[in-house]
């Protein structure tokens, strides 16, 4: 310092450095250490950003299983409910095999008008009750043989040549519940 308060600026072999300017080397170890931790904090994001994506993807999936396994709850629910009644309703199958012998046999031996009236009113209703819960039987007679629904008990020469490979006599009614066959239908298809 000087007489009138001011600095004196030193001049050697360093040159001409004020002593308030920053010391380069400091600065230079700084920067090195900012980029390394900028280093750190961009693998760090990338850890993160892999994290995420991981459990994110475990997120979407377990959501898709969830999806999967409500559907088929629901949808073995209402198989569930359109085919509850499956056994009690084919056990009441040989009742209606048993209903038509009586019907045709009344009608042969020439029972009273009455008698065959009531039982016919019988099975209509009785009928009814299998139709409304989705019982119905399956038409075969005259139809191509569907081993789907139709069991072959017999097999004749046709009488006709548009009866070949047809069904020309149903022996057992067939029935199904709710597009469902519960009993095939035997029939006698023409050869």
């Amino acid at each position: 310092m000087n007489k009138n308060g001011e600095q004196e600026q030193s001049f050697g072999n360093e040159g001409f450095i004020p002593e308030d300017t920053p010391n380069l080397q400091d600065e230079a170890s700084a920067a090195a250490e900012l980029s390394g931790d900028a280093d750190i904090v961009s693998e760090t994001d990338e850890d993160l950003q892999k994290r995420f994506d991981k459990l994110n993807d475990m997120h979407l999936r377990l959501m898709a299983e969830f999806d999967n396994y409500r559907k088929r709850t629901i949808r073995e629910k209402a198989d569930l409910i359109k085919s509850a009644g499956e056994h009690i309703l084919t056990g009441l199958l040989p009742v209606i095999d048993d209903f038509e012998r009586a019907l045709e046999n009344m009608q042969a031996v020439g029972e009273s008008d009455a008698i065959v009236e009531g039982v016919e009113l019988i099975y209509s209703k009785f009928m009814s009750f299998l139709a409304q819960q989705g019982v119905k039987p399956i038409e075969a007679i005259g139809q191509p043989f569907d081993t789907e629904t139709s069991e072959a008990v017999a097999i004749v020469p046709s009488p006709e040549k548009e009866l070949k490979g047809k069904v020309i006599d149903c022996v057992q009614t067939g029935y199904m519940l709710n597009d469902k066959v519960i009993r095939h239908a035997k029939v006698v298809v023409g050869e």
